[in-house]
């Protein structure tokens, strides 16, 4: 008895039919899909300009200002990463921030910008080193010991700076002095003057694509670049080595990698004190590379918004990156061009569409509603608000933030382990 087959034709015309295009965009590899939704996102904003008029939307000034205010977002935010995948809660982030803009601009002061950098990402770590002394050598509450760090952090930096620095010096109780030499950049020989003349010319996409390589290819910080191949070196690590396992697997069940030899405790130290390099880098971008000096409350509450970047980005630095970039756009474009913010609200809307035409092909008719209504509702502000109060303005980056935080909560997982003590063979 033979069993019947399709013929191959027939075969493939089945397989082909149960493959939907965004099912095909899921099983491409990750950096297929992120040139794909990059490519998607600048013909929106593409078509955003065209329509407003605000050229600075993707101007390749913008696009450089983003990368620049991104950094510090990211790096805090990749600190927050290595912290929860070792199951330490991190809300100290922005005192080892604040570490980081104090001992880095110190450094830079008496040595040069390259050091400054180094000596603040090891305050940063001396920051993660007493959260983890707290959260896993005594089991302190992690947001209780992460608020003390960010206590402690901003009251050693006014002391350090009363100690440190005196009139004479240029610096006082609230800032250092000016750093010594500069951070060289990096501008690609031919583009920047090549494509300027296509991204004047205001042309649909060309001229959107022409900004952004010029923002990308133009006075580009070689510590802006350092801090991209963290970025990638990270995911390596998380992913590719022996090493991220283990870090992994304690964020997720310490107890069964202790059960298997795993080192627990060293691993969640080194987790932690990474946790705190990253964010002291962030924090020595901002004193070092952004500005030429420490001020008191330079961080600003970026080391908070690089936990929402962390988890918007599920804990993964590919995610991280993107929402790193969002948060310094929206941050890049109210410092530059305050007057085409309102452009965003048009951008909103269309997004908003297409999360409803999401939810409508899944099924969940009450979600595409809601999502409508809120399109409807931003497209009506573009159409009737043509500026926008400088006091709101301001406030572009942390909304959009929270609105992103929002949108993007369904899909979310923190490792299993992020916040729960841990007591070594209290399994056993």
């Amino acid at each position: 008895m033979t069993v019947p087959t399709l013929p191959d034709d027939s075969a493939n015309a089945v397989g082909s039919a149960t493959i939907t295009p965004a099912g095909r965009l899921a099983a491409a590899p990750a950096w297929a899909r992120g040139m794909a939704y990059a490519s998607i996102g600048l013909i929106v904003m593409s078509l955003v300009r065209v329509v407003s008029g605000a050229d600075d939307l993707t101007s390749s000034g913008t696009v450089g200002a983003t990368l620049r205010l991104a950094v510090p977002i990211a790096m805090a935010g990749l600190g927050g990463i290595f912290a929860e995948r070792v199951g330490v809660v991190n809300i100290g982030l922005e005192g080892m921030m604040i570490l980081g803009t104090w001992f880095g601009a110190w450094g830079a002061w008496q040595f040069g910008p390259w050091t400054g950098i180094a000596v603040g990402m090891i305050g940063g770590a001396v920051g993660g080193l007493i959260h983890a002394v707290a959260t896993v050598t005594f089991n302190v509450d992690h947001i209780i010991s992460g608020v003390a760090v960010n206590i402690l952090a901003a009251g050693l930096a006014r002391y350090l700076s009363v100690v440190a620095y005196d009139s004479e010096s240029g610096g006082g109780a609230t800032q250092s002095p000016p750093r010594k030499g500069e951070i060289a950049t990096i501008t690609v020989p031919g583009v920047s003057s090549g494509l300027k003349g296509l991204e004047d010319r205001g042309w649909f996409l060309i001229s959107d694509l022409a900004g952004v390589i010029r923002g990308v290819t133009t006075n580009l910080s070689l510590a802006t670049l350092l801090a991209a191949m963290i970025l990638v070196a990270s995911s390596w690590l998380l992913w590719k080595t022996r090493f991220g396992l283990r870090l992994r697997s304690i964020g997720e069940n310490p107890y069964a990698a202790e059960s298997l030899g795993v080192k627990v405790i060293s691993i969640k130290y080194a987790g932690v004190m990474i946790s705190g390099a990253c964010a002291g880098f962030g924090g020595a971008f901002l004193a070092v590379v952004q500005a030429s000096i420490y001020r008191e409350g330079q961080t600003a509450g970026r080391g908070f918004i690089g936990l929402a970047t962390m988890i918007f980005g599920n804990w993964n630095p590919g995610g991280l990156a993107f929402g790193s970039l969002l948060f310094g756009y929206s941050d890049a474009l109210q410092l530059r061009s305050p007057d085409a913010v309102p452009a965003l609200f048009l951008l909103v809307s269309i997004l908003c569409l297409a999360l409803a035409v999401r939810h409508v092909s899944k099924g969940r008719n009450v979600q595409a509603a809601i999502t409508l209504v809120a399109g409807a509702g931003f497209a009506v502000l573009y159409a009737t608000v043509d500026q926008i109060p400088s006091s709101l303005v301001y406030c572009t980056p942390y909304v959009v933030t929270l609105v992103v935080l929002a949108t993007a909560s369904q899909r979310l997982r923190p490792p299993a382990a992020a916040g729960r003590p841990y007591r070594r063979g209290e399994a056993h």
